[in-house]
């Protein structure tokens, strides 16, 4: 497994990717932008994403899909959860063409809005069986600007095929970088997902000026209702409060560097939503797979008091203290 092509050069992906060349991979990244691929290619910057990092100089941008996964051994998804589906179906088209059968691997986090489907669903879908060797998830609690730096990084590999993920832990092991396997895909995925509505409401209670004590009961149920969803869809329970799980959502509910706990922070100090997606200029999973999840909750039958309070703010126009004022209110129960 030599050979990648990591198709997303945004912060997660050229970071990723990155990696993979320092650890003595043949890696070409692709961007659908010219002028990224110059940068990347010329200057080995990044600056819209990680103005700081110099880029491996062996690390090759094009916007040439199908010249980034020609004769690739490993394709790696790092790109917006909207995008999958039709990257998906290109890719799947482009691999039929060559006869060719790579390992698909997803550092995506998000469901699909309509469907509900997982990223593997979806790419099981697009991608013909005949033309994947298999499907791994990589997530975990991870920012882009501390593995730039090379900060200590702890990510899982899963896939209902152990090889498969031990394989992905292989290519990204190093002294800074450690990678643990899981055969509960579904749960790794949903994890992913759901922990970017939490994180949501964590900025929100810090962009109102509430505590340490309030963040950490906001985490804390959160990741309850969370598990209940991704159990009731076929997860195992132990999954959330993995890596991937209670890992992925600290990280997120407590750094800076999320783009889900800054557009929380910024509606909770009153701004509309819609200049805070503008403000955001990148996408905000959290938003999106808010929807997601309040309508698997109601189909379910799952109760999850925080994700509905969130989708009432986003969707429905409530005040944002009030919807806390009503969580407060709610009927006594046992933990």
């Amino acid at each position: 497994m030599s050979k990648v092509a990591v198709i997303g050069a945004g912060s997660w992906g050229s970071v990723l990717a990155n990696v993979l060349v320092k650890n003595g991979l043949d890696v070409k990244i692709w961007t659908r932008e010219e002028k990224q691929v110059a940068e990347l290619n010329q200057q080995h910057t990044n600056r819209h994403y990680l103005p700081e990092l110099k880029y491996d100089e062996r690390l090759i941008a094009t916007n040439d899909l199908a010249a980034a996964i020609k004769d690739r051994q490993v394709i790696l998804l790092v790109i917006p959860t909207v995008a999958i589906r039709t990257v998906s179906q290109k890719i799947g088209k482009i691999l039929q063409e060559n006869n060719e059968q790579p390992l698909i691997v997803h550092a995506s986090k998000g469901l699909e809005l309509g469907t509900h489907k997982r990223i593997s669903e979806i790419i099981t879908e697009e991608i013909p069986a005949e033309n994947r060797s298999g499907i791994v998830a990589f997530s975990g609690p991870s920012h882009a600007e501390e593995v730039a730096r090379q900060d200590i990084t702890l990510i899982t590999a899963a896939s209902t095929d152990l090889t498969a993920a031990k394989a992905v832990q292989k290519m990204f092991m190093n002294d800074f970088f450690r990678i643990y396997t899981n055969e509960d895909i579904v749960g790794v995925e949903l994890g992913a997902a759901f922990k970017n509505i939490i994180a949501l409401g964590a900025g929100a209670l810090h962009g109102l000026g509430y505590g340490d004590d309030a963040k950490a009961a906001l985490m804390t149920r959160g990741l309850a209702e969370i598990s209940r969803l991704g159990v009731a869809m076929g997860a195992k329970s132990q999954t959330f409060i993995g890596l991937s799980g209670v890992g992925d959502l600290i990280v997120t509910c407590t750094s800076v560097h999320s783009r889900n706990w800054r557009a929380g922070n910024q509606l909770g100090q009153g701004i509309p939503l819609a200049d805070v997606i503008e403000n955001m200029g990148m996408v905000i999973e959290g938003i999106t797979t808010n929807k997601a999840a309040y309508e698997l909750a109601q189909q379910q039958q799952i109760d999850m008091p925080i994700t509905q309070a969130i989708y009432q703010v986003l969707y429905q126009g409530c005040d944002i203290k009030k919807a806390i004022t009503e969580l407060m209110q709610r009927e006594g129960r046992s933990e």
